[in-house]
């Protein structure tokens, strides 16, 4: 895990590959730089547009050309995108159904200095209330560039979450992504590390530790966050007893939400969570941000100890 990329890099080089293979349009509110769609721009200015800083016509724009046929991506910061934009999300894209896909850069705490304005660490939250709204967040640049090739093929709107911050690449070139399917990345039986995003490779770190103490924990990454692979959760649930969920994101309603419905109505096991707590961010250097919101592997060290005691 040597090498650092941000996922929005994934993500703005699937774009131009994709350029050759299909026919898609990208629209970006006026971010192109940040949010790496201007690589698309580069190579296939006729088919990129700047809606300008107008990010809620924008998601109107994209639904209409959905609506006459196209693919269009959208792509903005993850605050402006399902904050500022979520009505049209939710009406003129989830309603009918469209075929529009969202890519959302500077999405958690990792924006850094940016502070709480930009900070979007509810975003995983508002789209999950959107019906038939699939959600992907990557752990890496090259899970990134996958997920976007099945986000493209796949029918329906999509939302996409990507990072500014360099994250290690975990993933070999001849990775395959399948959309709505998580993935073991190391098995254990004491206790599940769900980890999605960023803190992938930090679950991998805290299992590292864990082994090292006599602990032998399984990980698991979750890219899909809606439709969520339950299959695979609540196979960790019976075979581990318990689970902690990491995400870069609201404890309130993000993918440990989501794993803790799915195992309370099927096989209640202790569930804890590492994700920000009910607070907003704040200004800082992203380390000390991480440190600060406990998004570390030290504290899902913690947490996985916490749990293997709640254990019957």
């Amino acid at each position: 895990m040597a090498d650092k990329i941000a996922t929005r890099e994934g993500y703005g080089k699937a774009l131009v590959e994709l350029g050759e293979k299909y026919d898609f349009v990208v629209l970006d509110a006026d971010l192109a730089a940040a949010t790496k769609t201007g690589m698309f721009r580069k190579k296939f200015p006729e088919r990129h547009f700047n809606c300008g800083i107008a990010e809620g016509n924008m998601m109107s724009v994209a639904a209409g050309l959905a609506a006459a046929g196209k693919i269009p991506f959208a792509s903005t910061f993850a605050m402006f995108a399902a904050g500022r934009a979520f009505e049209q999300i939710r009406n003129s894209i989830g309603y009918p159904g469209l075929n529009v896909k969202i890519g959302a850069t500077h999405a958690g705490t990792t924006v850094g200095e940016d502070g709480a304005t930009h900070q979007c660490n509810e975003d995983i939250a508002l789209m999950r209330t959107i019906p038939g709204m699939t959600i992907i967040n990557p752990a890496d640049a090259v899970e990134a560039r996958a997920a976007v090739e099945a986000a493209l093929l796949h029918k329906g709107p999509v939302y996409m979450r990507f990072g500014r911050y360099a994250v290690p690449v975990i993933n070999g070139e001849g990775y395959k992504f399948e959309l709505g399917k998580g993935i073991t990345l190391k098995e254990g039986n004491d206790v599940t590390l769900v980890a999605t995003g960023l803190m992938v490779s930090m679950a991998l770190e805290a299992a590292e530790t864990l082994k090292a103490e006599g602990i032998c924990a399984r990980v698991i990454n979750i890219h899909t966050i809606k439709p969520l692979d339950t299959e695979l959760i609540l196979k960790a649930a019976r075979e581990t007893g318990a689970l902690v969920v990491a995400e870069e994101h609201s404890v309130i309603g993000g993918l440990g939400s989501a794993v803790a419905e799915t195992v309370s109505a099927a096989y209640p096991v202790p569930v804890l969570r590492v994700g920000v707590e009910d607070t907003y961010g704040r200004s800082g250097t992203v380390p000390a941000l991480l440190e600060a919101y406990g998004l570390t592997p030290a504290n899902i060290v913690a947490k996985a100890k916490a749990a293997l005691a709640m254990k019957k």
